[in-house]
């Protein structure tokens, strides 16, 4: 058996104007106006470290973090950010792909999601693998953990005002397509990580992947276990059926979200996947965070079987 916690959307905070207005761009500016009169009220620091501490205490063998770890890629936020994942878990132990907010404007490598590079590494070269301005380590990337294969997608990318949707293009689809199949055929559980839900329907337009249908067509030929992510702040449960066995996307709501009746409570899902009867089984544990107690407790469980 192997276990796997997996978070997202942590929107980490507080933030300062001075990040918004050094290295200027409107729509850092306008994000920053957002955060202030309504973000900051949501996304609570204090919840996402009892969030973290709550995933720490369980011992997974590893962490799945899909994106959105900042607000407005603001320069200062990232080494910030990358004090927090290192606290959560090492580049060994974790691993992360980016969300919208962390590709929020156009922000040079170095000074921004360089900081967050060594838990994006892949195990090996991933042939067809391709990097851009803003994230120069390569994706897809591929960690192999015990008998599992966690396969990382860049669909954060720079969007224009009022948007928050995401991309991954022809050549990270064309080089996730193999990635299954030779996976499939060495005998790995699948797991894609991506911040974007990644079937079409899931997210409005101004929220959504441009191109969930290519990429579910991709996952409907090839099929894969798990697909792993967050950016619309809900519990999410969409299956997929696949030549292979059914296909599981799973969304979390943000790590850090406090009180509200907008969104559910902060929390993280725990994952145990294991081998049964020539299927893999996943029973997941969902932990939430409670207003009243001011802990993280099990909030529900259920099992999803290809």
């Amino acid at each position: 058996m192997f276990s796997l916690a997996h978070l997202s959307d942590v929107h980490f905070g507080p933030l300062r104007l001075a990040a918004a207005l050094r290295n200027f761009q409107l729509k850092r500016y306008i994000g920053y106006s957002s955060w202030r009169l309504q973000r900051r009220n949501l996304h609570d620091p204090v919840i996402a470290q009892a969030i973290a501490d709550d995933i720490k205490a369980a011992t997974p063998d590893h962490i799945a973090f899909t994106g959105d770890m900042v607000n407005l890629a603001a320069w200062e936020e990232f080494p910030l950010a990358a004090k927090w994942i290192a606290l959560l878990g090492s580049p060994e132990e974790l691993t992360f792909v980016p969300g919208n907010h962390d590709c929020y404007v156009t922000c040079p490598w170095e000074q921004c999601l360089s900081h967050l590079a060594p838990w994006m590494t892949s195990d090996f070269k991933v042939q067809g693998a391709e990097t851009n301005a803003w994230v120069a380590t390569p994706f897809p990337f591929v960690r192999l953990r015990k008998n599992i294969a966690l396969i990382g997608l860049s669909s954060g990318e720079p969007q224009p005002l009022y948007r928050a949707g995401g991309r991954l293009g022809p050549v990270q689809l064309e080089a996730l397509s193999t990635l299954l199949r030779d996976l499939r055929q060495r005998g790995y559980a699948r797991v894609v990580l991506i911040h974007h839900p990644p079937l079409p329907g899931l997210a409005s337009w101004r929220k959504a992947l441009e191109d969930a249908a290519s990429l579910r067509d991709v996952l409907a030929k090839e099929g894969a276990e798990l697909v792993l992510h967050g950016h619309n702040h809900q519990h999410m449960v969409n299956p997929l059926q696949t030549p292979y066995g059914t296909c599981h996307a799973v969304g979390v709501p943000s790590a850090s979200m406090g009180p509200t009746l907008l969104y559910p409570p902060a929390s993280w899902y725990f994952y145990r996947i294991e081998r049964q009867n020539g299927r893999w089984q996943t029973n997941v544990t969902v932990r939430s965070f409670d207003s009243q107690s001011q802990k993280v407790a099990a909030a529900s469980e259920f099992t999803l079987s290809t």
